[in-house]
């Protein structure tokens, strides 16, 4: 089987470059409904209850991580079959027409009920592609990377993200410091994800021009192995493998979205901050995740992925309580060392995710397993941070709960991903990577 250290540089850079600027765009259109949650809620929960407004807002939110782990299956499995350049061309023609949409969508003020079931609809098609994005664009990236420098190249991907998330944020805030009230309630919060109609059409284009990878080829080449893996074969032997990456993939979701998400509201409720200061602060962390991930890459092909785990699972228990007391306190210059502290557990949870994601699956199974696990994870924990979130701070009045929860999820990530194999050295053309690490579950001696 050809191995992936065979790619040239300046092929790896195309990949890096489409995979990563597809993968912007794809999460762009994903990121501009939580920065202006209470923009939407306004237009589409109206009512004097704040609390509530939000509460439903957020419930759409995570609704549409229901389609996540739907998306990933169906997506995962056409990914395997048919190949992985294909699939990713028609999750970015989705997400970007179903943001559009939304866009274009009248208000409750106009049409009454029908226009948040309108909005969920549309969100359900988002997170139903956004379901097969991700676990594709890494598993396109790490099948053509060399093995010695997966966490580096693979580092680009979480950069790509948080840029993405970052560019959300900052188009936000400038429409909140351009535009009236009003104006920001009649049709700015139309703009961002009106943007989506250009930017899918660019993301296509790159998507469209990209070669199949070499791992994948060579699967395709042998007519012994070219039918994939089907799902249940993957479930049956994959399976302690996915639960276990899918324990240590929850501290990713949780501590993503809490920080990426949620924090913009709740820097304004427990914070004090204003709409424009609390996406000022966001936008900053959001720009140094998308710096540092490089150097978290680094990291781990430095010290392989166990101490990565380890490490990034001691400083959310160390740091998380900290992050929140500074982001409530009121002061600018806190929340922005507060959004930091839980911005660097982020980053390292998602660029040691994003080579776990490839090595720890086989090639003939790699877009199913790793597709279903990293989005069952993320619509368990991901989908409802700023849900549950909200809920405990309302339950139980105190703005620290949220930490104490993402400190939980941060004991149950370190026993799940402590669990696992080292394989950042392994080759991803070794086709029993998955069925070794199922093996070993039933009988430790096969480690």
């Amino acid at each position: 089987m050809q191995d992936v250290t065979e790619v040239t540089p300046q092929r790896l850079r195309k990949v890096i470059s489409a995979a990563a600027l597809g993968n912007f765009v794809e999460w762009f259109d994903f990121a501009v409904y939580g920065f202006l949650a209470t923009a939407i809620a306004n237009q589409f929960f109206p009512g004097t209850d704040v609390s509530l407004s939000l509460l439903k807002t957020f419930g759409v939110f995570a609704v549409a991580f229901a389609m996540r782990p739907l998306g990933g299956i169906f997506f995962g499995v056409l990914g395997d079959k048919i190949g992985r350049k294909t699939i990713l061309s028609v999750t970015i023609l989705l997400m970007a027409s179903a943001t559009t949409l939304i866009g274009l969508l009248p208000t409750y003020g106009s049409i009454g009920i029908l226009a948040p079931i309108l909005l969920t609809l549309l969100r359900c098609i988002q997170g139903f592609s956004a379901g097969g994005e991700y676990a594709g664009s890494i598993a396109y990236v790490m099948e053509h990377a060399p093995r010695h420098r997966r966490g580096w190249y693979g580092s680009f991907i979480p950069v790509s993200t948080f840029t993405a998330f970052a560019a959300a944020a900052l188009i936000a805030f400038a429409l909140e410091n351009a535009l009236s009230a009003e104006a920001m309630g009649s049709w700015g919060w139309r703009v961002p994800f009106l943007i989506a109609a250009p930017l899918g059409v660019v993301g296509l284009y790159l998507r469209w021009r990209m070669d199949e990878t070499p791992a994948f080829q060579a699967i395709a080449a042998e007519a012994a192995n070219h039918a994939h893996s089907p799902l249940s074969e993957t479930l049956r032997t994959q399976g302690y493998a996915m639960c276990r990456l899918g324990a240590f993939i929850s501290l990713t979701a949780l501590s993503f979205y809490t920080f990426t998400t949620y924090f913009a509201t709740f820097l304004q409720v427990a914070g004090g901050l204003s709409r424009p200061q609390a996406l000022l602060v966001s936008t900053v962390a959001l720009l140094f995740s998308a710096a540092a991930c490089p150097v978290a890459g680094l990291f781990t092909d430095r010290v392989g992925r166990r101490k990565t785990i380890a490490s990034v699972c001691v400083w959310t228990l160390v740091a998380v309580l900290p992050a929140f007391w500074l982001a409530s306190s009121g002061s600018l210059v806190n929340a922005i060392g507060g959004v930091l502290l839980l911005a660097i557990g982020a980053l390292v949870c998602n660029v040691v995710t994003a080579a776990l994601l490839s090595e720890t699956f086989s090639t003939r199974n790699r877009y199913t397993a790793s597709a279903f696990t990293y989005n069952v994870s993320y619509t368990v924990f991901g989908g409802t941070a700023p849900l549950m979130a909200t809920w405990l701070i309302s339950t139980t009045g105190s703005t620290l709960t949220p930490a104490f929860y993402l400190m939980g999820i941060a004991l149950l990530a370190m026993a799940g991903g402590l669990a696992l194999p080292e394989t950042y050295r392994k080759s991803l053309s070794d086709d029993t990577l998955g069925d070794r690490i199922d093996a070993a579950a039933v009988n430790p001696a096969l480690t």
